[in-house]
Order: structure tokens, then C-alpha cells, then sequence
């Protein structure tokens, strides 16, 4: 059996519009714990498109609905000073983004995840979460915003003013997914998402990617089918427009049931119908 297309690689193909941010979302709300909504990507590096180069490298920037910057980068070859390239693209990031006469409290937080493919520093752990604080020196104490400073950088704890650093070290994952977090990571590692998975945008990623990683043969076949349930979905819909608008409702439940007893995705068949996702998962067979 073929396993899921590279993950680097299906990012490039599958998150270049909007349609599309659901599985990006997903990830980085498992990641950063918390619901991550992207309102768009701003800039993303040229790489060769073939999934075989060893030396691709995706870098992807992407702003999300609180104005933060996350920088995602896959990379598949070890590099002596990561490390430190990690380092100047977060700082790079931070001056390209400030104007002429800016306050310094309007800084745009950044956070940088980064997902390597090979033994990156020493240690045991497979993901690693970086952060600032200042600590005191004699009495030990973190240094703590003051009521004025949280209002003018609307942040409550220093960590969340200075950039954040995220490292999956995807070859240190013993294969036991022991959260949703970790089921990313299992796929990340195998290239397949396994049965029962909740993770969130994982399901959306195996449907597109199960598309994806169709042969030639397999990719004509797929659109000929699409093309067959287009087809019947529009006739259904010119017998609706004649006057047929009594039941609407029933017939496209009818059309979407067989829709998904061939086969059909629930995204798929939502788009085909026009019911809502939610819908179509009510009236799965």
C-alpha cells in the first residue's frame, strides 16, 4: 500500500487558499493548545514541486485572526547552525514587519514551528517549546508585567510579548499516540492517518491527500466519476428550478446518501448537494 504524500510537500500543493486552511488549522491548534484561525498566508518559499528531493524545504508564513506571524518550516537535512537559522528568520521576520516611527509595543508576536527530520540538539524528548523569561538573579523571581504594561501590549506574562520556538523532532516519535497532538505527529512521521484518529484537520488532510497521492490513471478515473455526479447533480437541480421545489430538501438528502454509499467524501458530497458538512455526516449510511 502507498503511503500519504510528504507532508512538506502536500502543504505546498494544499494550502494555497482558503479552502484549504482547515488542515494547517488543525495542526497548529493541537500544537499551541488553542483554536487557531488563519487569515492568510503571506509569503512561502519556491521549491521544487517533486515529493523524491531530498533537499525540499518548506517554509510557509501565515498571519492568524489575532495578528500573529507563524513561520512553519519542514526540513528533511540536517544543517550544522539550524539552530541559529531558526534564529535570524524570527528576527528577520520581526524588522521586515515593523514600519518607519512604529512603537516598539505594536511588534508583531511571531512563532516559529519547526519540523525536522533528523536529531536536531541533545535530547530525548520529540517535541521542544521555547520561550522568554527573565529571571532574577539573587531572589529567583520571573519578572512579571505591570498592570500599565499588560494594557499596552495587551499580553498578560512577558513570554507572550517575545517570539515562541516549537521543534518536532518527528524520528524521536516512539509511535505511541498517547493525545491529538500526538496523532499529528504519528502522521507526520508515517505519512498515514491512522483509524479513529481526532485530531483536529487531520481528517481533512487524509481526504485530500488520498487524492493526491492517486496515480495518472487513478486521477482521470477519480474526475470522470466527479464529473458523472456533477452532471446528475445539475439535472437534479434543473428538475428542482421546474417547479419541483416541494421535497427539495428530501431528494438532495437522497442524492447525498448516494453520493457517500459510493465511496464519496462528506466534503465532496457537501459541495455536490450544497448541504452542510454537519448535514452529511447526519445521513451517513
Amino acid at each position: 500500500m502507498r503511503n500519504t504524500i510528504r507532508f512538506d510537500w502536500a502543504i505546498k500543493r494544499l494550502l494555497r487558499n482558503k479552502a484549504n486552511f482547515g488542515i494547517l488549522e488543525g495542526f497548529l491548534s493541537e500544537l499551541l493548545g488553542e483554536d487557531i484561525i488563519i487569515d492568510g498566508i503571506l509569503e512561502s518559499e519556491s521549491n521544487k514541486q517533486s515529493i523524491d528531493n531530498k533537499m525540499n524545504r518548506v517554509d510557509l508564513l501565515v498571519r492568524d485572526s489575532k495578528g500573529a506571524l507563524i513561520i512553519i518550516e519542514v526540513q528533511s537535512n540536517y544543517t550544522h547552525d539550524y539552530l541559529a537559522r531558526i534564529l535570524f528568520g524570527v528576527s528577520k521576520l520581526m524588522v521586515d514587519n515593523m514600519d518607519k516611527g512604529m512603537e516598539y509595543s505594536r511588534i508583531k508576536k511571531v512563532i516559529s514551528v519547526n519540523i525536522v527530520y533528523f536529531d536536531l540538539g541533545h535530547g530525548s524528548d520529540y517535541i521542544y517549546h521555547g520561550t522568554t523569561n527573565f529571571v532574577g538573579i539573587y531572589k529567583n523571581d520571573i519578572l512579571s508585567l505591570s498592570n500599565h504594561e499588560q494594557i499596552v501590549f495587551q499580553a498578560e506574562e512577558i513570554p507572550q510579548i517575545y517570539p515562541e520556538y516549537y521543534i518536532i523532532k518527528v524520528n524521536k516519535f516512539d509511535g505511541v499516540a498517547k493525545n491529538t497532538l500526538d496523532e499529528w505527529i504519528d502522521f507526520l512521521k508515517n505519512e498515514e492517518v491512522k483509524e479513529g484518529t481526532k485530531a483536529k484537520g487531520l481528517q481533512e488532510a487524509k481526504e485530500k491527500l488520498d487524492i493526491l497521492k492517486l496515480s495518472k490513471a487513478e486521477m482521470e478515473e477519480y474526475e470522470s466519476d466527479l464529473d458523472a455526479w456533477r452532471d446528475y447533480a445539475s439535472s437534479m437541480s434543473t428538475s428542482f428550478l421546474s417547479g419541483r421545489l416541494e421535497g427539495q430538501k428530501d431528494e438532495k438528502t437522497e442524492i447525498a446518501r448516494n453520493c457517500l454509499q459510493n465511496g464519496m467524501s462528506i466534503e465532496m458530497t457537501a459541495k455536490i448537494t450544497g448541504l452542510t458538512q454537519d448535514t452529511v455526516k447526519n445521513i451517513m449510511p
